[in-house]
């Protein structure tokens, strides 16, 4: 990656952490980016695109890499528009603004990332897994959630926060009861889980 890329990707945290867009901590990132390579991933669907952060480094990570991503936040979705004409890559990420469990596509994935909202997982999970390759991944962000995951739930006092930290441990408990996936978890970042066919 050019030295300009990198600063670039710097500003653009910069941006995330002074306007409270969650992305990706360096931790996932650094994980995802290197699976990208590692696996020669081409054809990228992510679900979640905010400003462009995670499938901007997904497309300088691999040159052959395309990624199509889903965002229904209209602010968010003209702001990564921006970044993505920023770093030249209209050619290879495609963003649809759209709510993602809405979307009809027809492609094949080697790689589906869910990143978007936490308690809507499974269902982003059961309505694009069709779309997976015979040997691809989907990777799941944010399985720790800021650590709320493994605190006791009586600890959360916010019933929100509560509900969702809930179907965050449902989604966990469906991928590792899949009997057609099998999935490793990694505890790093905020938590990334990793699922494939069996």
């Amino acid at each position: 990656m050019v030295d300009n890329a990198y600063s670039m990707l710097r500003e653009l945290k910069e941006y995330a952490k002074e306007n409270d867009v969650p992305i990706m901590q360096d931790e996932g990132i650094d994980f995802l980016t290197t699976f990208v390579i590692k696996h020669q991933i081409t054809n990228v669907l992510e679900i979640g695109t905010a400003i462009g952060f995670s499938a901007i480094s997904m497309a300088l990570a691999n040159p052959k890499l395309k990624v199509t991503s889903i965002e229904r936040d209209e602010a968010r979705y003209l702001e990564a528009v921006k970044n993505i004409k920023k770093f030249d890559l209209e050619d290879r990420i495609t963003l649809l603004f759209n709510d993602a469990l809405e979307v009809k596509l027809e492609d094949e994935y080697d790689l589906i990332f869910i990143d978007a909202a936490k308690g809507q997982n499974k269902n982003f999970f059961e309505k694009f897994e069709k779309r997976l390759s015979e040997d691809g991944f989907i990777i799941t962000d944010n399985m720790k959630f800021h650590g709320y995951v493994d605190k006791d739930e009586s600890e959360i006092k916010n019933r929100n926060l509560r509900g969702l930290v809930r179907k965050i441990k449902d989604y966990k408990v469906f991928l590792e009861e899949n009997e057609t996936y099998k999935t490793k978890f990694y505890d790093l970042g905020d938590g990334v889980a990793v699922t494939s066919k069996r």
